[in-house]
C-alpha cells in the first residue's frame, strides 16, 4: 500500500510539474505583450481569480474558518510566498535571457536542493510533523537524489556555457548569459518559497476547512488562496506599475489572442500548483521533501520540451546539445531516486 501511495503520489506531483513547465509556452508566442504584460495576466489568473473562485465555491464557511486561524502561521506562510514573488518575476526574464532548457535546468537544481532537504531538518506542519530525519534510510536516499540532480545541473549548466559561446560569435552579447545565469540561480534560492509557504501552513487550514464541510481538493485550494498572497501582491503589483508607467494597459485590452494565451499560462500555473499540493499530501510525511523534488524535475521536463520543439538548441554544435540532453536525463534520474526514497519512509 505504501508503495501504491508513493506512486500514486509521485504521478500527481509528475502531472503538476509537467503542466505548469508545459504551460509556460505561450511566451514563445508572444508578438505585443512584454515582459509586464506577461506577468500580470499570469499572476492575476493563477494567485488570484482560481484559487479563490474554488475555495469560495468548495469550502463552506470558508471566511469564518480562515478566522480560527493564527495570525502567525499566515504570516509566516506569506514570508515564503513573498520570496517565491521575487522569483516568479525573475523566472520569466530568465527564460527570455537563457532560454527555457537552461533556465529551468538551473533553477531546478537550486531550488530542489533547497526545498527536499529544509523540510527534514525544520518538520512541516500535519502530517509532515513526522517526516524522517536527513540520517535516516530515507534520508539518505534523497540526499543521493539531490547529489544527482545537482550532476544534472552542472551538465545542462556547461551545455548552456558552450550555446552562449557558439551564439557570441555570430551575435555578441555583452554579459547577457552571466547575467541571466546569476539570475536563474537566485531565482532558484527564491522558488523554493512556494513548497515551504504549503509546507508550513497546510495542516492547520486543512483542518479548519475540512471541519466545516470542504473535500481534500478544495481544502488544497484554500491553503494557496491564502498562503500565496504575498507572492501575489509582488507578483501583480510590479508589472502593474510597470504598466502603469509605460502607460500600455491598453496591450492588454488590445491584444485578446495574447491575453487568451496568458490566462491559460495562468491556469496551467495554478492547476499544477494545486497537484503539487495534493501529491505531497499523497506521498505522506516525506511528502514535503521529495513531492517539491519531482514537481522541479518534471517541471523541467516539460519546458525542456518546449526548448527543444521550438526550436532553441536546433542550430547549436553537437556537444552542447548531448550535454543538455544527459543533463536532463540525470535530473530526471534523481527525481527516481527521491521516488524510491519515499517507500523507505
Amino acid at each position: 500500500m505504501a508503495d501504491m501511495a508513493s506512486l500514486w503520489g509521485a504521478t500527481i506531483v509528475g502531472t503538476g510539474g509537467v503542466l505548469g513547465g508545459a504551460g509556460s509556452f505561450p511566451i514563445k508566442l508572444v508578438r505585443k505583450f512584454q515582459y509586464e504584460h506577461i506577468i500580470f495576466v499570469a499572476s492575476f489568473v493563477s494567485l488570484i481569480i482560481l484559487p479563490w473562485f474554488f475555495t469560495l465555491l468548495l469550502c463552506p464557511h470558508a471566511i469564518e474558518a480562515y478566522g480560527t486561524l493564527n495570525p502567525a502561521l499566515l504570516l509566516k506562510a506569506n514570508l515564503f510566498s513573498i520570496a517565491w514573488g521575487v522569483a516568479n518575476l525573475l523566472c520569466t526574464l530568465c527564460y527570455l535571457r537563457i532560454g527555457f532548457v537552461l533556465g529551468c535546468g538551473i533553477l531546478t537544481g537550486v531550488s530542489m536542493s533547497i526545498g527536499t532537504i529544509v523540510p527534514m531538518v525544520i518538520k512541516g506542519s500535519g502530517l509532515f510533523k513526522s517526516a524522517p530525519d536527513l540520517g535516516s534510510p530515507a534520508g539518505w536516499t534523497v540526499l543521493i537524489g539531490v547529489a544527482t540532480t545537482l550532476i544534472g545541473v552542472v551538465f545542462v549548466s556547461l551545455a548552456g556555457f558552450g550555446r552562449d559561446r557558439q551564439e557570441r560569435k555570430s551575435a555578441p552579447r555583452s554579459g547577457k548569459f552571466l547575467d541571466g545565469l546569476l539570475m536563474a540561480i537566485l531565482t532558484g534560492v527564491c522558488a523554493a518559497g512556494l513548497s515551504f509557504s504549503f509546507v508550513y501552513s497546510q495542516g492547520p487550514i486543512i483542518r479548519a476547512m475540512k471541519a466545516r464541510g470542504a473535500g481534500d481538493i478544495a481544502a488544497n485550494f484554500a491553503v494557496w488562496a491564502v498562503a500565496l498572497l504575498g507572492g501575489a501582491l509582488v507578483s501583480i503589483l510590479y508589472p502593474a506599475y510597470l504598466i502603469t508607467k509605460r502607460r500600455s494597459w491598453h496591450v492588454v485590452t488590445d491584444n485578446l489572442v495574447e491575453t487568451a494565451w496568458f490566462t491559460f499560462m495562468g491556469t496551467a500555473g495554478c492547476l499544477g500548483t494545486a497537484l503539487m499540493g495534493k501529491g505531497m499530501i499523497t506521498l505522506g510525511s516525506l511528502g514535503a521533501s521529495v513531492g517539491y523534488g519531482i514537481q522541479r524535475s518534471s517541471g523541467l521536463a516539460g519546458s525542456a520540451a518546449v526548448g527543444f520543439i521550438s526550436g532553441e538548441w536546433s542550430d547549436v554544435a553537437d556537444k552542447p546539445r548531448k550535454q543538455v540532453r544527459l543533463g536532463i536525463l540525470i535530473i530526471i534520474l534523481g527525481a527516481i531516486v527521491l521516488a524510491y526514497g519515499n517507500t523507505l519512509s
